[in-house]
C-alpha cells in the first residue's frame, strides 16, 4: 500500500454559532514489509472551513433543521466534495443548544443526510475533549510534564478538559458563556435559567428590561470569572451550584496552566470580537477573565484555534483507524452508537466466567425493557494466548452471545492488542453462520460508545470512539 485518501466533515451547532470544516486523511502501512500492517493517518489537510453563521432557531426552544442542512450542502458545494464522498467525522451539538427540544432530531437527521458514517454526537465532557484537540492544547501537552487545561467557552457553558503527558486526566463544564444575558437596544432582553438561579439568593436580582450597563450585569460576570477561578484552583465542592452542569470537576492533580478556546477565546487573545457579532456579555466576560488576579496565578498559554476549536476537532481528531489484523463481515457495516462493555480479569484466563459475567452486565445496562441491544466486548489487557486459550475464549463468546446474534446484532469484539484477526477466524470456523467484527488496536472504556465505518481498500475500518449523551437543563 502506498498511501491512501478519505474525507472527513466536522459541524459545530453551537449556542451562539454553527461552522463547519472538511478535510482529508492519508493513511499509509508505516510498519516494515516484513511486519504485520500498521495503518495510521500520516497527515491531515483542512480542505474547507465555513463561514461561522449564527445558529439559527424557529423558536427559543427549537432549532431551525432546514436551515442548518442547506448552509451544510453549501459548504459541501463550496468544498467540492459530495457527501457520499465523507467517511468519518462528527457532528457535534453544543452548550444550550443541545438542550432544545428537537436537538436529537436535528443531529441524528443530518448525520443520516450528510455524509455516510458522519457521527451523530453530543455532551459537555466529549464537548470539551474535542475542543481541546482542535485548539491544540492536547499536542502541547505531550511535550510538558505540567497539567494544562483548555477552557472552551462558547455561548451558554464553559467546557473545560485537563491533560497532562497528552493524556485527559479529568473534565467539567459551567454555565459560564457569553450569551447567558443578552441584550437589546441597551436594556437585558434575556437572563439564562442558571443564571436566574444563581441570583436566587440576591436581594435585588436583575430583571429582563434592566439598563445593559446595570451594576449587577458586571458582578453577575465577576461571579462566572470567580467560579471559574475556583474551579480550576480545585475550590469547588458545591455539587448542587447553579453554574455547575453535571458532576464535579474529576481531575486530581493542581493545574499549571490554562488555555481558552471557542468564540470568547477570539475576545481574549485577539482582543477581536468581529466573530461575535452579539449583543450580549461575552466581549465583558473576555475582559473580565483577563483582568482576574486569581486566574493570573496560573501560566497562559496560546491555543492553535478559538472560535473554530470545536469544529475542527470534529473534522480532524475523532477519527481512528483499526489495526489491519482484523476480521470483519462487512455486510453489517457501518454501526453507529454501539456502547462498549470492558471485559476485566483476562489475566485469569476463566474465559467461561469473564464472558458470562460481562455479557449479563452489558445486557442489565444497554437493553431496554428486554429489547437487547447491539454492545461491543472490549479485551483491553489480554495475556499471552496459545491455540488452546484463543479456542476456549472463542467457544466462551459464542457460548453467551452466538445464540442471540444475527444481522442486526452481530458480535463486535474491540481488542487492545492484535488478536483480533486469530480471534475472529477462530470464531467464523466454530461458527460461520455468526455475523462477526473483530478489530483491534483501538482504546475503548466502558461507556464509550463506537462508529464502525465501512472497510476502506487497505483493509482497516476507521472508527469514532465517543460519549453519548444529551445534557438537560
Amino acid at each position: 500500500m502506498k498511501t491512501e485518501k478519505i474525507y472527513s466533515a466536522g459541524i459545530d451547532i453551537g449556542t451562539s454559532t454553527t461552522k463547519m470544516v472538511v478535510s482529508s486523511f492519508l493513511l499509509k502501512n508505516v510498519a516494515g514489509v516484513t511486519h504485520v500492517p500498521r495503518i495510521e493517518i500520516i497527515e491531515k489537510t483542512v480542505l474547507h472551513q465555513s463561514p461561522i453563521i449564527k445558529t439559527p432557531f424557529l423558536t427559543k426552544d427549537i432549532i431551525d433543521m432546514e436551515q442548518i442542512e442547506k448552509f451544510i450542502f453549501q459548504q459541501y458545494q463550496l468544498a467540492q466534495i459530495s457527501p457520499a464522498d465523507i467517511s468519518t467525522g462528527a457532528i457535534i451539538i453544543t452548550g444550550e443548544s443541545a438542550t432544545k427540544e428537537n436537538a436529537k432530531e436535528v443531529v441524528h437527521t443530518i448525520a443520516d443526510a450528510a455524509g455516510q458514517f458522519l457521527v451523530a454526537t453530543a455532551g459537555p465532557d466529549l464537548e470539551g475533549i474535542i475542543a481541546a484537540k482542535g485548539a491544540g492544547t492536547v499536542q502541547q501537552s505531550k511535550n510538558t510534564a505540567k497539567v494544562i487545561a483548555n477552557i472552551d467557552i462558547g455561548g451558554g457553558t464553559a467546557n473545560i478538559a485537563v491533560m497532562q503527558f497528552g493524556e485527559v486526566i479529568g473534565t467539567c463544564t459551567l454555565h459560564v458563556g457569553g450569551r447567558l444575558i443578552e441584550f437589546q437596544h441597551g436594556k437585558v432582553y434575556s437572563i439564562s435559567p442558571p443564571i436566574k438561579q444563581l441570583m436566587k439568593h440576591w436581594s435585588n436580582p436583575l430583571q429582563v428590561g434592566d439598563s445593559a450597563e446595570d451594576a449587577r450585569v458586571v458582578q453577575l460576570i465577576e461571579e462566572m470569572a470567580d467560579f471559574l477561578a475556583n474551579t480550576l484552583s480545585g475550590q469547588l465542592q458545591d455539587a448542587q451550584h447553579p453554574l455547575l452542569l453535571g458532576h464535579l470537576p474529576n481531575w486530581h492533580k493542581p493545574v499549571d496552566a490554562i488555555v481558552f478556546s471557542g468564540g470568547v477565546a477570539s475576545c481574549i487573545y485577539d482582543h477581536d470580537c468581529s466573530q461575535r457579532q452579539y449583543d450580549d456579555i461575552g466581549e465583558k466576560l473576555a475582559n473580565m477573565l483577563l483582568q482576574h488576579e486569581q486566574l493570573q496565578s496560573f501560566l497562559w498559554l496560546q491555543p492553535q484555534e478559538t472560535a473554530r476549536a470545536t469544529v475542527t476537532g470534529a473534522g480532524t481528531q475523532t477519527t481512528e483507524i483499526s489495526g489491519a489484523t482484523i476480521q470483519v463481515d462487512a455486510d453489517v457495516l457501518p454501526l453507529k452508537n454501539i456502547p462498549v462493555f470492558n471485559c476485566a480479569n483476562v489475566a485469569t484466563k476463566a474465559f467461561d466466567q469473564i464472558v458470562k459475567t460481562a455479557v449479563d452486565r452489558a445486557d442489565a445496562l444497554f437493553s431496554l425493557d428486554d429489547h437487547r441491544s447491539p454492545f461491543a466486548l472490549y479485551f483491553s489487557e489480554l495475556p499471552y494466548l496459545s491455540f488452546d486459550d484463543v479456542h476456549a475464549l472463542c467457544e466462551a463468546i459464542l457460548r453467551y452471545l452466538g445464540t442471540r446474534s444475527a444481522k442486526d446484532i452481530p458480535i463486535i469484539i474491540v481488542i487492545q492488542s492484535d488478536y483480533a484477526k486469530v480471534i475472529g477466524q477462530t470464531l467464523q470456523a466454530i461458527n460461520p453462520a455468526v455475523p462477526i467484527l473483530c478489530i483491534d488496536q483501538i482504546k475503548v472504556e466502558t461507556g464509550d460508545y463506537i462508529d464502525i465505518g465501512e472497510v476502506l481498500p487497505s483493509g482497516v475500518v476507521p472508527i469514532v470512539v465517543k460519549t453519548l449523551a444529551f445534557h438537560s437543563k
